[in-house]
């Protein structure tokens, strides 16, 4: 592999980003942290523990917690707003827009349980929040993959001219790569390099790119495996030179289809007049319903690794029977509604 990571069965780390967010502010005065009465959920408890003066819990009135990040960030802080993707996005969008994606302020907006990786239905599962921020200019649109990403956020993210989006699962969060990898916000990482196929992931979906890669290499398909930390601004750079050298591309995420890696990648190959097919895995435009395991709904919804698998398998022209992808065991306390 040419970038350093744990193949899937991985273990799992609890709070990375809140711990993380919290030693940075020891050292940053100028960070505060807002919560939409969703503190403990977003691992921010830790940062109103220690840090009171500077935690400001902004209750269920997201679009008013938008319009006061913006407010303090005129003001010359760095305001860090908590709440799950949904409420973070499609709730208050028109004051993101307004208050803060125009004025170009430095608000960093962190939406946990992304895509079905929440039980709680429509309402509760942002499906459709890559898209939403995708379309707003100057935003900075982040999906990370792990523990170890996910504890580097802030520091990725604080000094990032604009305002931030970022995306993060919530709970047990596995550990994909090493200690010595870095998130960097601008470039796409080639894991494992491949010819057959080439998957695009982001978030949650590149442990499970992965894993269908191992599945595939096992049955003579070369997958490669790019992970896509920064869904806008797209590393095109990368992202092209990966499908240069592929027969084909698919795409990976925990989201719609429409408007998000799929559509961005999709974007960046036709620009560029590569000619590769493209199969994007996603929740086909469509809501997903509400559930008991998050494994149910990936399964359900076409974002497995059997179904990552077998797109990628046709998409590598194979006619014959994909390979049975391994099923791994669901992390304990993964999946709770609130």
């Amino acid at each position: 592999m040419s970038e350093r990571v744990r193949e899937p069965p991985y273990r799992t780390e609890l709070k990375p980003y809140g711990r993380a967010l919290l030693d940075l502010a020891r050292r940053r005065d100028d960070i505060l942290c807002l919560s939409g009465d969703l503190t403990r959920q977003c691992e921010v408890d830790l940062f109103q523990a220690e840090l009171p003066g500077r935690f400001i819990h902004a209750g269920m009135a997201e679009a008013n917690m938008m319009g006061m990040a913006a407010a303090l960030a005129r003001s010359g802080h760095t305001p860090f707003v908590h709440t799950f993707g949904v409420f973070a996005t499609r709730r208050p969008y028109d004051q993101i827009a307004n208050a803060i994606a125009y004025p170009n302020l430095p608000v960093r907006i962190v939406g946990f349980m992304p895509g079905v990786s929440t039980p709680g239905g429509p309402s509760h599962q942002a499906i459709d929040d890559l898209a939403l921020m995708r379309g707003l200019p100057n935003l900075t649109v982040v999906d990370v993959a792990d523990a170890v990403e996910a504890a580097q956020v802030p520091e990725a993210v604080v000094d990032v001219p604009g305002p931030v989006y970022v995306r993060l699962k919530r709970g047990e969060i596995p550990v994909i790569f090493d200690a010595g990898h870095r998130l960097t916000l601008d470039r796409a990482r080639i894991l494992v390099p491949g010819d057959d196929v080439v998957i695009y992931a982001c978030g949650m979906m590149v442990a499970t790119a992965l894993a269908a890669a191992s599945a595939l290499a096992r049955h003579g398909v070369s997958a490669g495996v790019v992970a896509v930390p920064v869904v806008k601004p797209l590393d095109t750079r990368t992202v092209l030179a990966a499908a240069a050298g592929a027969r084909a591309l698919v795409t990976a995420e925990n989201h719609s289809i429409v408007g998000g890696l799929g559509s961005a990648v999709a974007e960046a190959v036709a620009e560029a007049g590569l000619g590769r097919p493209l199969r994007r895995v996603g929740l086909r435009d469509t809501f997903a319903e509400g559930a008991r395991t998050a494994a149910y709904l990936f399964d359900r919804y076409g974002l497995s690794t059997q179904a990552l698998v077998d797109e990628a398998w046709s998409a590598a022209g194979r006619t014959d029977a994909p390979p049975t992808a391994p099923v791994p065991a669901p992390d304990e306390g993964e999946y709770a509604p609130v």
